[in-house]
């Protein structure tokens, strides 16, 4: 069982007198026109500029492969090598590594077909592409090809197999089936089709939480604390989560929400340890609920709440 892939549903906070108080929140996509796609020259620089010199020495020869079978002088002159279409990932993946969603997008064609890992939508077109990065951006994913198997054909590559994200927003690590198609389109290779899926055991299909498993969910929660980034806490939460909190009238029930509350809970830098814990499991859902303590790193001050996650 890898707890990691849990998120919390809920969150009920009740202080004990005079103590202080504090809460969570769901993700929101921005919103705006979408801009044009972005042009292939400006993907290769923006992407080395946001990669650190040692992972670049890392990918370098592939990246450099990418950039060479797209560059004008080699457009449509010899068939695409393996080592050329595992390149293409490593193009994908700088992409990511950018944080920017219009570059991820301008790596897919003109009509793409992306089933995207953590979305029940398919996405066809620039917009939508470019609408699920805009999202899946926010938790800072890097991945790696575990076992990958490449075809080649007339105009067409395609590389399947199992990759691994660590998502650096949480330092999460999930591994995945994927599938790229890859086509020529106007002179680049872009990506037709994209599927990704979690694997099975990714998900513990099947297998119960254990009650330390449980718990140790709560230190995913406290170490997101650590980091100091609400919307990295605010990624601990379901996409429907609600939390009751302590010190508000207003449930909290979406990202933004819970991310607004941490912006300022988070100037405390708090880090919590549980007292007392009483776990209860049923299929798909577990809950912990007791009493911590909460140190203050800002002020040096401890405070004791009453908690219930589901």
């Amino acid at each position: 069982m890898k707890f990691s892939s849990f998120a919390s549903y809920s969150l009920l906070i009740t202080l004990i007198p005079d103590a202080l108080s504090f809460v969570p929140n769901t993700p929101r996509l921005p919103t705006g026109p979408h801009d044009t796609p972005v042009p292939f020259n400006h993907i290769i620089a923006t992407s080395i500029a946001a990669r650190p010199s040692t992972e670049l020495n890392l990918f370098g020869s592939r990246w450099r492969k990418a950039r060479s079978l797209n560059s004008q002088s080699n457009r449509g002159k010899a068939p695409i090598t393996e080592s050329e279409v595992r390149s293409l990932f490593e193009l994908w993946n700088s992409a990511l590594a950018t944080g920017d969603s219009r570059i991820v997008a301008s790596l897919y064609t003109k009509s793409p077909v992306l089933l995207p890992t953590v979305s029940d939508q398919p996405r066809t077109n620039y917009d939508a592409v470019r609408d699920y990065f805009d999202t899946f951006l926010l938790r800072k994913p890097q991945g790696k090809i575990i076992d990958g198997k490449i075809n080649i054909g007339d105009g067409w590559a395609s590389d399947t197999g199992i990759y691994e994200f660590t998502l650096g927003a949480t330092g999460e690590k999930v591994k995945a089936r994927y599938t790229f198609n890859y086509v020529l389109e106007d002179g680049v290779w872009k990506i037709q089709h994209h599927h990704s899926s979690v694997l099975p055991e990714e998900i513990a299909m099947g297998k119960p939480i254990t009650e330390d498993e449980v718990r140790g969910l709560f230190n995913l929660w406290n170490n997101a604390l650590a980091s100091l980034d609400p919307r990295a806490v605010a990624l601990r939460y379901a996409k429907k989560g609600v939390l009751l909190p302590t010190v508000s009238d207003t449930p909290r029930t979406n990202f933004s929400s819970i991310e607004d509350y941490f912006v300022n809970f988070l100037k405390l830098k708090p880090q919590g340890k549980i007292l007392e814990s009483y776990v209860t499991i049923g299929k798909n859902w577990c809950k912990d609920v007791g009493i911590y303590e909460f140190t203050m790193n800002a002020t040096g001050k401890k405070v004791k709440g009453r908690y219930s996650f589901v």
